[in-house]
């Protein structure tokens, strides 16, 4: 437990930051499972309209530093690929 004044704000900080940055990934994960859900679907005008934000989402968290940029770049190309390969 924090002892100092400091150190008890800094963990009210930190906490906040924790609950931000939970609910950020959820919304980027969810984002994702839409495209996957859209892509199993069938219906490939939804998963690119789905994909778009998705990728909005991702590369808002890699400026946010929640995820390197370059595990965006792969699952935005993963999931593209997946929306190519529907035909």
């Amino acid at each position: 437990m924090a002892n100092s004044a400091q150190a008890r704000k800094r963990a009210r900080q930190a906490e906040g930051r924790r609950k931000q940055n939970a609910s950020q990934l959820s919304r980027m994960r969810t984002a994702i499972k839409t495209v996957l859900n859209s892509i199993s679907g069938g219906d490939k005008d939804d998963a690119q309209k789905a994909y778009s934000s998705a990728v909005s989402l991702l590369d808002k968290a890699v400026g946010k530093n929640l995820i390197h940029k370059n595990n965006a770049s792969r699952r935005k190309s993963r999931l593209n690929k997946a929306i190519r390969n529907m035909a």
